[in-house]
């Protein structure tokens, strides 16, 4: 080699150290100038998968879920090791050869940079991804290009291939809000990754190098192209045989939409847990992965919100067809497309869909579904039966032709209905003993009588409906505790999210009358106590307002015994007891069971139930009767358990303790009244001298949380004499009052009140057996009148009737036990005294036991002495035959 080849080569060699050192100096500065702002790779070993907040029952029913990113997080032992090699054929083959980095990669990027003038390929390893999506951006940029190659260096040598491969399966966006492969198998499939087939397995592999190009649903023929791309390469890599990608790359795109399902639907609930958990946990609530587990049983909470459904639409129906709720015009009509589109925007409430008439006969409608099939209602499914509506007191007459009422473009509410052939022909045959008895013959031909039939497929019919325009609320509570074991805050919560349960402040009106009653009991009044049921007029003090308040039907009974005035509601009755007793008296008792003073009117007409309280409200209220005393506090979250199933939150209520000793019982003791004193006033009371507050009072709503303290024991609020006293006083409600229709219930064991407020304008029951505390109401948003033949017991009982049946079916009956103190004495129910022959049994206290009755007294005796006899000293008193009015 000549010295002047020999002097060129050198300086080659020379320059081309130069140039290593000139780049290896390059990539020293930005290492040296990008470090400081580099994350710490060891945070991944921490890092938190933003996973949406999810909302349970007890028996964990899926019931909500919260948060903007789908992801269900999965270890890679529950990945399928055939999925793995399919994301590792799609997007890194060398992956567990490399150390984060592949050299090929990069200069097949830069080489397609140099000839193309724009970037083609990042040359991304899994490890560069891991590294760009937990801590990069997407942006296209040389800086973020050696962050990402420095930051997977870092990420290899910190932690293992199998661990930067988990990360990866569960933080990749897959698109449709899908985060994860697992979360993306039930977005596209509806299934977990560990149910698929190869096909869907390479399908979803090809999603993470362009979610939007490569989705099924919006590109399924590019996701098709991208799938068996992925499988050759498969085949090619020796991960499947030939017979496998055969079969997968003429397999068919089976992917849909598959929006979360939910296993029961209680949007009330799921609403109710979401606030408490933003409360508790504030917005992580959202990401943290936090699994809420309610008290709401999901059979009891299906048949409240089914009860409240019918109880509605049955209180609609009773007065009348309000017509269609909107007509289109001709034009629409002729539009197939923007038809359809209308109908989607119109959302499905209580199961009833939206229709479009599309043609009308005089005993028949064709209608036009959301998804666009055409249907028929026929005369009998709906239409003959239809009285339009006037007034919530009238209805017009019935239609003689569908063509008086509905035309073409009207939008009208269908209620689906599924007839089963084989239920009518089993009806059918139900009073033919030859054919309830005789079979069809095995051995038949088909086609020869006797052969069996083929099993008939079910049919479906359209009925018409409407969506009900009044409203209405049940609340359930489980008596030990106040777990809420069923809520439903109204007809449907697309509809309206207003929680009627917790938020809507009404007037209970007789309802509310147990509470009193029970203040009485258990200042000494006894339930054979006679109280004169007779007019009474109160002035204000300024004359310009007289209150006359009235019995329902405007009758009076005179002199009635308490438990019979229960029972009958009577009004009369109520106010004279109140104003005995005394109005701060009274309050001060009835705040034991949970009621805010501040919300209860200061004047008679609370003894009417003129203060304005939520169904939660009440339905604890009536769990004191049920439990046999105790004060309970509503509450709905149980628990809460992180992202790894930890428990982070528990619920600590008050709880009802039969067996403990009763701290603090000298505080249910009472100086006892004057009875024979109080009762001649009740008898003849006079005006009272406080004015009457006749405006309605409306309050805000009031959820109480379960305590944090140490699980505390329930506080008794009433004797349980009182309790027992009041229990039977409440199922003469029911057997013999204004709740007789809850008798087809066959039980023994349930009580509770109805009540209904001047209009009407609300209609409520609440009741209880020792199971459930249940509270009831229906009534209109705005407070309009329900109607003049509604009240309590048609319009709230038979939605409680319809819950209560469901919910206790297969219990058996309990009853609360009977006192040391309670005594059983005959009376004369005229009188409310001792009788020695015929009359009533009556149950007392026993140290509240009456006299017996003489020739010349009406009005109660008592004795300390429940053994008291004729000869033993009584106080009597002579009541005159005008005082009875």
């Amino acid at each position: 080699m000549s010295e002047k080849a020999r002097n060129r080569l050198l300086s080659l060699l020379w320059l081309a150290l130069a140039g290593a050192a000139a780049t290896a100096m390059a990539f020293a500065s930005i290492y040296l100038y990008l470090k400081p702002g580099l994350p710490s790779v060891e945070s991944l070993r921490d890092i938190r998968l933003q996973t949406p907040l999810r909302v349970y029952s007890r028996d964990l029913k899926l019931i909500g879920e919260f948060g903007e990113k789908r992801r269900n997080p999965i270890g890679i032992e529950q990945t399928p090791e055939l999925f793995v090699k399919a994301i590792l054929a799609a997007e890194d083959d060398g992956f567990y050869s490399h150390r984060g980095v592949s050299i090929k990669g990069l200069m097949r990027a830069v080489t397609q940079l140099l000839q193309s003038g724009s970037i083609q390929s990042g040359g991304s390893t899994l490890t560069m991804q891991v590294a760009r999506n937990f801590f990069l951006s997407r942006e296209q940029r040389f800086v973020r290009k050696f962050n990402e190659i420095l930051l997977s260096l870092q990420i290899e040598q910190e932690l293992s291939k199998d661990e930067i491969l988990e990360l990866y399966i569960n933080k990749i966006f897959l698109g449709n809000r899908a985060y994860g492969f697992q979360a993306a198998a039930h977005v596209y499939y509806g299934r977990d990754i560990s149910e698929l087939n190869l096909a869907q397995w390479a399908m979803m592999a090809g999603l993470p190098k362009a979610p939007s190009t490569y989705n099924p649903l919006a590109n399924p023929s590019r996701a098709l192209v991208r799938r068996n791309w992925i499988l050759r390469r498969m085949l090619e890599l020796g991960y499947i045989d030939q017979a496998d990608y055969k079969n997968s790359i003429t397999a068919p795109v089976t992917a849909r939409h598959h929006p979360r399902d939910l296993d029961m639907d209680a949007p009330y609930i799921a609403e109710m847990a979401r606030k408490e958990a933003v409360e508790l946990f504030g917005d992580s609530a959202y990401t943290d992965g936090y699994q809420v587990i309610t008290t709401v049983d999901s059979r009891l909470q299906q048949a409240a919100q089914e009860a409240l459904q019918r109880g509605l639409e049955s209180y609609d129906g009773r007065h009348g067809y309000r017509g269609p709720e909107q007509r289109l015009n001709e034009e629409l009509l002729q539009d197939s497309d923007q038809l359809v589109d209308l109908l989607n925007e119109i959302p499905i409430l209580g199961g009833l869909e939206p229709a479009v008439v599309t043609a009308v006969e005089p005993k028949k409608l064709q209608v036009q579904l959301r998804d666009r099939r055409v249907v028929e209602v026929l005369w009998e499914n709906g239409l003959e039966s239809i009285r339009p509506f006037l007034s919530e007191n009238a209805r017009g007459p019935r239609l003689q032709s569908a063509e008086e009422m509905f035309a073409p473009g009207d939008v009208i509410r269908l209620r689906r209905v599924e007839i089963d052939p084989q239920a009518e022909i089993e009806v059918a045959n139900s009073g033919d003993e030859g054919a309830a008895t005789q079979g069809p013959d095995p051995f038949a031909d088909p086609g020869e009588p006797g052969a069996p039939l083929e099993e008939p497929e079910v049919r479906e019919e359209w009925h018409l409906a409407q969506v009900p325009a009044a409203q209405g609320t049940l609340v359930s509570l489980a008596p030990e505790d106040g777990a809420i074991r069923a809520l439903v805050g109204g007809y449907d919560f697309r509809q309206s999210h207003f929680n009627r349960a917790t938020q809507a402040a009404r007037q209970p009106g007789s309802s509310f009358k147990p509470f009193i009653y029970a203040a009485a009991i258990e200042r000494g009044y006894t339930a054979a106590s006679m109280i004169n049921d007779a007019p009474i007029i109160f002035e204000q003090a300024n004359l310009q307002d007289v209150w006359r308040p009235e019995n329902d039907g405007g009758d009076f009974l005179g002199p009635t015994r308490l438990r019979k005035a229960l029972y009958r509601s009577r009004n009369m009755v109520s106010i004279r007891l109140l104003q005995a007793l005394g109005i701060d008296s009274a309050l001060s008792f009835v705040e034991r069971f949970g009621f805010e003073r501040s919300k209860l009117a200061r004047n008679l007409t609370i003894a009417l139930g003129s203060s304005a309280l939520t169904p939660v409200e009440m339905a604890r209220g009536y769990a004191a009767f049920a439990n046999g005393g105790y004060r309970v506090e509503p509450y709905l979250v149980d628990k809460v358990l992180d992202v790894n199933g930890d428990a982070v939150y528990r619920a600590l209520p008050l709880t009802v303790c039969r067996d403990c000793p009763e701290p603090g019982s000298e505080e249910l003791q009472h100086e006892p009244l004057d009875l024979e004193e109080v009762q001649m006033e009740a008898a003849a009371i006079e005006p009272s001298e406080e004015p009457v507050d006749l405006r309605t009072l409306h309050v805000n709503p009031v959820y109480s949380e379960s305590s944090e303290q140490a699980r505390p024991r329930a506080p008794r609020v009433i004797s349980p004499e009182t309790t027992y006293i009041m229990d039977s006083m409440l199922k003469d409600v029911i057997k013999k009052g204004t709740g007789r229709k809850a008798l087809v219930m066959k039980r023994g064991d349930i009580a509770g009140k109805t009540g209904t407020t001047n209009g009407p304008r609300d209609a409520w029951f609440s009741g209880y057996s020792p199971h459930l505390a249940t509270s009831t109401w229906v009534g209109f948003d705005s407070n309009d009148e329900l109607g003049k033949n509604e009240f309590g017991g048609s319009a709230a009982l038979p939605i409680w009737i319809d819950f209560m049946t469901a919910a206790l079916e297969g219990l058996p009956e309990r009853h609360l036990p009977q006192p040391d103190g309670i005594v059983t004495v005959r009376i004369n129910p005229n009188t409310g005294l001792r009788t020695s022959g015929g009359g009533m049994f009556e149950i007392f206290r026993a140290d509240r036991v009456p006299g017996r009755e003489s020739y010349r007294s009406i009005s109660p005796v008592y004795s300390n002495d429940p053994d008291t006899s004729d000869e033993s000293p009584r106080r009597e008193r002579e009541s005159l035959p005008e005082e009875l009015f």
